[in-house]
């Protein structure tokens, strides 16, 4: 599946209602699950000295699809293909990495 049908699919079930009132709750609950997927982060450092089991790399798998759910869905109600978002990502980071400056903070590296 291609980033623009996941977006596609993903929306048939978004029940966040039009206008700013959706985009800032589906923003809201963007920053909930990537605070979901750090909070297991945080406990497979604290109590597995850093190993992952097979469950946590299932539950940390899940995290990332409702992480990708509200990225996608924030998207689209920006009027943005997340397939065109994720190519300027790459495009934007390949330029980075040619010109020596893929570390380093500041967006206009």
């Amino acid at each position: 599946m291609d980033m623009t049908d996941y977006q596609e699919t993903a929306g048939l079930t978004n029940i966040y209602p039009y206008g700013p009132a959706g985009l800032y709750a589906m923003t809201l609950g963007l920053c909930g699950e990537s605070g979901e997927f750090a909070d297991k982060i945080k406990k497979i450092i604290r109590d597995h000295d850093g190993t992952l089991s097979v469950d946590t790399r299932e539950a940390l798998a899940g995290e990332l699809g409702d992480v990708l759910w509200y990225v996608s869905q924030v998207a689209y109600r920006l009027g943005l293909d997340l397939s065109v978002v994720a190519d300027k990502n790459l495009r934007k980071l390949k330029s980075r990495q040619e010109r020596g400056v893929i570390g380093g903070s500041g967006d206009e590296r």
